[in-house]
């Protein structure tokens, strides 16, 4: 098997109503670089599948970068759909990241409905 290297992989939701907003930040921000992307009900919020993709983004791709975006109004949390919640999981899923793979750097967003991303420390 050939081996193909790109930058970062992207984690974010599936829904529909910030597709375009994810796709116009990504296209700033990742200008002319590869990355592999993934869409999930809740983005991170089920970091085992997360963490599943991820190992073979590392392995297949040598990336060195994971970008986790969450978003405000998020169905997946339903009424826990809070900022509060979504900074605690992201920053939940980074640790366990930095634990696994210490080498990559994670970055994490919370995208409200408007488009305006908001990086979460």
């Amino acid at each position: 098997m050939s081996t193909h290297i790109c930058e970062a992989l992207v984690v974010s939701c599936i829904d529909f109503r910030l597709q375009k907003k994810i796709q116009k930040w990504l296209s700033k921000n990742f200008k002319n670089k590869a990355y592999d992307y993934v869409g999930f009900a809740g983005a991170s919020k089920d970091l085992k599948i997360i963490l599943k993709q991820l190992d073979i983004s590392v392995r297949l791709h040598k990336i060195k970068q994971v970008v986790l975006i969450h978003h405000e109004d998020c169905g997946a949390y339903g009424k826990d759909s809070t900022p509060e919640n979504h900074a605690r999981d992201l920053k939940k899923a980074k640790k366990k990241i930095t634990k696994l793979y210490p080498k990559l750097q994670t970055n994490l967003y919370y995208l409200h409905l408007d488009g305006k991303f908001d990086e979460v420390k």
